[in-house]
């Protein structure tokens, strides 16, 4: 991306940064005094280099459980289909993990988490972990084990939340949030393959709402008592305005946020989240249907020096190819909504894959 390092001087109206703190900016307050500062997130941002990215799973896993646990972690898949991403120009990932894996296994975790890091590195790609998540759209809690076949024809039928919808608002669960979060973090909080740590990922969705702001706050707190060297970011997603986005939103080293919006939506998000005068990522987007699109969006990201994850590599067990809505036993649509690849690897759009080339 070129003129990234003069952007700093053209927000710097909007940098309130003095002895570590930020003055309040576009009606959001400051974080806290372990905040990074505004100044210290775009010394970082400079240092990554271009962020392009994707949310991440192997065609293999139906969900991060099947990802993650000892019994389906795939690192043969993972390799083929990390050099496919760096063949196309991609320089990081974005990719959730299961609170129940950890759980269950936390050393034998940590240990395939670090071979996940090393086959990144092996391809040139850094990585941003996602240590929770509301998204239930398979409709139940985690659970470890063999997971559920997907249903044909229907959208990401078995994903599933972490930790689980119940531990969200149950204080007695969070002792071990805590750990988790410490453990994950603190473990890797000053590995430089870890780009960024994504916290929690669409806090309030599954209509939990506001109700899991104190935990997404929760997370802040417990990530940073480890004192990593990567920024930390929650995405706004849903009502940009509301308290919770507007809490996370201050709360973020790095701003983060989801635009699946045609065009002129995702513009209007970028304007929002710039007025933070923090670095900006958008960690979730692509869906061609809308007029989301690798031709639209590209060169608005570029424009708007924007880091950027779309949503999908390869087509497999999520059919995330599948529109949101789609019902058992649905064709494969002739427009994908997500996903750049077939599972061979060959792209589903080849004039996508020379953009991302010329990237």
């Amino acid at each position: 991306m070129q003129f990234r390092w003069y952007l700093p001087l053209l927000l710097a109206p909007w940098l309130g940064c003095a002895q570590g703190t930020m003055n309040k900016v576009g009606g959001v307050e400051p974080g806290g005094p372990d905040q990074w500062t505004v100044a210290k997130a775009w010394t970082w941002y400079q240092d990554a280099g271009s962020i392009r990215g994707c949310n991440y799973l192997p065609r293999t896993a139906v969900n991060s459980t099947e990802m993650w646990q000892a019994e389906t972690f795939d690192p043969k898949t993972i390799d083929q289909e990390l050099g496919w991403a760096e063949d196309l120009g991609y320089t990081s990932l974005r990719v959730f993990v299961q609170f129940v894996v950890w759980q269950q296994d936390a050393k034998g975790f940590k240990k395939r988490f670090g071979q996940f890091l090393d086959l990144a590195r092996k391809h040139r790609l850094s990585v941003m972990p996602v240590l929770f998540d509301d998204c239930a759209l398979a409709g139940r809690e985690p659970y470890p084990g063999k997971q559920d076949e997907p249903v044909p024809g229907v959208h990401n039928s078995g994903w599933v939340p972490s930790p689980g919808l119940q531990r969200v608002t149950n204080s007695a669960a969070w002792p071990e949030l805590e750990r988790y979060v410490k453990d994950l973090v603190g473990n890797f909080a000053n590995d430089r393959r870890v780009l960024a740590w994504d916290l929690y990922n669409e806090p309030g969705h599954s209509n939990l709402g506001e109700k899991s702001l104190p935990l997404a706050e929760a997370a802040f707190e417990w990530a940073r008592a480890t004192k990593p060297s990567q920024p930390l970011t929650i995405g706004v997603w849903d009502n940009f305005y509301s308290s919770l986005s507007k809490r996370v939103m201050a709360l973020s080293d790095v701003v983060s946020f989801h635009a699946y919006d045609a065009p002129a939506g995702v513009k209007r998000k970028i304007e929002i989240c710039r007025k933070s005068g923090r670095p900006i990522l958008c960690t979730e987007w692509l869906r061609r249907q809308e007029g989301n699109t690798f031709a639209a969006m590209l060169p608005l990201f570029n424009l708007s020096q924007a880091g950027w994850y779309h949503w999908g590599l390869v087509a497999g067990k999520t059919q995330t190819y599948m529109p949101w809505g789609s019902k058992k036993g649905d064709p494969k649509p002739a427009v994908w909504q997500h996903d750049v690849l077939k599972a061979d690897g060959t792209p589903f759009d080849p004039k996508e894959a020379e953009l991302l080339r010329a990237q």
